[in-house]
């Protein structure tokens, strides 16, 4: 059994930057590909970054290119999205995911206001 656990999010004004965190259990977080997902109220969950088990390959969606780094240190067993220039239209809940497993955070509120 693994716990994900998010942290990190909050209220800031559009153009402001937070750090999530989401803490893994277990001693095989080496091994996981990491994703961070987002759920704005009345949509769909939606894919917002991965980052491959060693952190040296990661992708993202094209709305926070440029502006999300997706990281991870596996000493800490602890994935990290650093959000900089937030937009409000990026409110929402975000979680964790571990890849090809049915593991997912409680997701943590991300809240930016215009």
């Amino acid at each position: 059994q693994v716990q994900l656990v998010e942290s990190g999010g909050g209220l800031v004004q559009a153009g402001g930057s937070l750090r999530l965190s989401c803490a893994a259990s277990g001693r095989t977080f080496s091994n996981y590909v990491m994703g961070w997902f987002r759920q704005a109220p009345g949509k769909e969950r939606e894919f917002v970054a991965i980052i491959n088990s060693s952190g040296g390959r990661t992708s993202y969606t094209d709305s926070v290119k440029g502006r999300f780094t997706i990281s991870r240190d596996n000493a800490k067993n602890t994935v990290y999205l650093q959000m900089n220039s937030l937009k409000p239209e990026d409110t929402a809940v975000y979680s964790c995911h571990i890849y090809n497993t049915d593991y997912w955070g409680q997701g943590t509120q991300v809240t930016v206001s215009s």
